[in-house]
């Protein structure tokens, strides 16, 4: 199982800053799940691959927070 996400910021650098805030989370990955963070310009991709449903979904609901809230941080600063 996989899902792949897709995320335009607004510059580089903003991609960056989150991918960076994001990378001990990718590091430390959450069990049963392999996980791939890539940047090009302004684009993060996040792939999440999963052995079961429920913890692709688990997985998602994380990263996509954490993905969240890094960006909501970087708009703040």
């Amino acid at each position: 199982m996989q899902a792949t996400f897709t995320f335009t910021f607004d510059t580089p650098k903003e991609a960056h800053v989150v991918s960076e805030a994001v990378q001990p989370e990718i590091t430390n990955k959450l069990p049963k799940t392999t996980l791939e963070l890539s940047q090009k310009n302004n684009i993060l991709t996040l792939t999440i691959k999963a052995k079961d449903i429920s913890s692709l979904r688990a997985a998602c609901n994380s990263y996509l927070r954490w993905i969240t809230t890094a960006h909501a941080i970087t708009k703040q600063v």
